[in-house]
C-alpha cells in the first residue's frame, strides 16, 4: 500500500523552526498498532492520520509512543497540508477527534485552532519531579499536565531537568509545562514528557489549553502573545475565551513524499 506523507513545521514562519509533524491521508482506518509503527518510523513528536468525513475530517495523532489526546502542532500542520498541499477550498475545517469536534480557521497564513480550555489548579508537586529539578518553581499547578510556575525567563532557559530521575514517573498522556511571564511577551514556557521518546517537545500547543487561562487571569488580558521556549522555538498568538481558547500560529511545509507499507 501507497500512501502521501508531508512533513510540516508548525508555530513558525520558517523551515526547521517550530514543531515538526507529520500528516498523512487516509482513505479508512488502518490497525492501530500499524498507525504507531508508522509514527515510529517517521520520528517526530507527532503524525497526524485523517479521513475525509462528509463535509469535515476524522483527526487522530500519534506519538512514537502512543495515541494522544490532543495535539495543537499536528493539527496545525494537517489545516496546512489541506489547504496549501490538497487545495481544500474551505477556511473553516472542522476536524473531529478524541478532544471532540476541533474547529481551524484559515486567514492568510496563520491557522487559528478553537481548543478547549483546561485551567489548571492548585496541586503537590511529586517528589520525583521536584528532584529533578535544578531550580524549583514558585507555584505548582495541574490540568492533564502539571504547570510549574517560575519567577523570570530566565529560569525557563536555564533550568536542567535530570532525565534519569524524572523518567521514573509515568505522566501518561500528560506532560510537565514550565512557564513564566515573558521579557518580550506575555509568558514562555517548554513542555517535558517523561519516559517519551521525545524528552522535551518543539511546541506544544495543547499545553497552551492550561498556559492561556493561567496567564489570561494572572495577566488580567485575554489576547496574549508567546513563546515556547525550546531550541527550535515556537510562537503562538493566544485568546481567552472561557471554557475555548484560540492558538494562532503559521506553518512552513518541509517535505511531501510516499511511502509504503505491506
Amino acid at each position: 500500500m501507497k500512501l502521501e506523507l508531508y512533513q510540516i513545521d508548525a508555530f513558525t514562519n520558517q523551515i526547521f523552526g517550530g514543531n515538526p509533524a507529520c500528516v498523512v491521508p487516509l482513505q479508512e482506518w488502518l490497525p492501530d498498532a500499524v498507525l504507531l509503527q508508522i509514527a515510529k518510523e517517521n520520528a517526530v513528536a507527532e503524525t497526524a492520520f485523517f479521513i475525509p468525513k462528509d463535509n469535515q475530517f476524522q483527526l487522530r495523532w500519534f506519538t512514537p509512543d502512543i495515541e494522544m489526546d490532543l495535539c495543537g502542532h499536528a493539527t496545525l500542520a494537517t489545516a496546512h497540508a489541506l489547504k496549501t498541499i490538497l487545495n481544500h477550498k474551505e477556511n473553516s475545517i472542522v476536524f473531529e477527534t478524541l478532544s471532540g469536534d476541533l474547529t481551524v480557521t484559515v486567514e492568510g497564513e496563520f491557522y487559528t485552532l478553537d481548543f478547549p480550555s483546561r485551567m489548571p489548579i492548585p496541586d503537590e508537586l511529586p517528589q520525583i519531579i521536584s528532584q529533578s529539578l535544578s531550580i524549583q518553581p514558585k507555584e505548582v499547578l495541574k490540568s492533564r499536565d502539571y504547570v510549574l510556575v517560575f519567577e523570570s525567563e530566565e529560569d525557563i532557559k536555564n533550568i536542567h531537568i535530570n532525565r534519569s530521575i524524572i523518567d521514573q514517573i509515568n505522566l501518561d498522556p500528560g506532560g510537565l509545562i514550565i512557564t513564566a511571564k515573558g521579557t518580550n511577551s506575555d509568558f514562555v514556557s517548554r513542555f517535558f514528557t517523561p519516559q517519551s521518546t521525545h524528552f522535551e517537545d518543539p511546541v506544544t500547543g495543547s499545553a497552551h489549553c492550561s498556559l492561556i487561562p493561567y496567564w489570561a487571569k494572572e495577566l488580567n488580558k485575554t489576547n496574549l502573545e508567546a513563546f515556547q521556549l525550546s531550541d527550535r522555538v515556537g510562537h503562538l498568538y493566544c485568546e481567552y475565551h472561557g471554557n475555548r481558547v484560540k492558538i494562532s500560529g503559521q506553518a512552513k511545509t518541509y517535505s511531501v513524499g510516499h511511502f509504503w507499507i505491506d
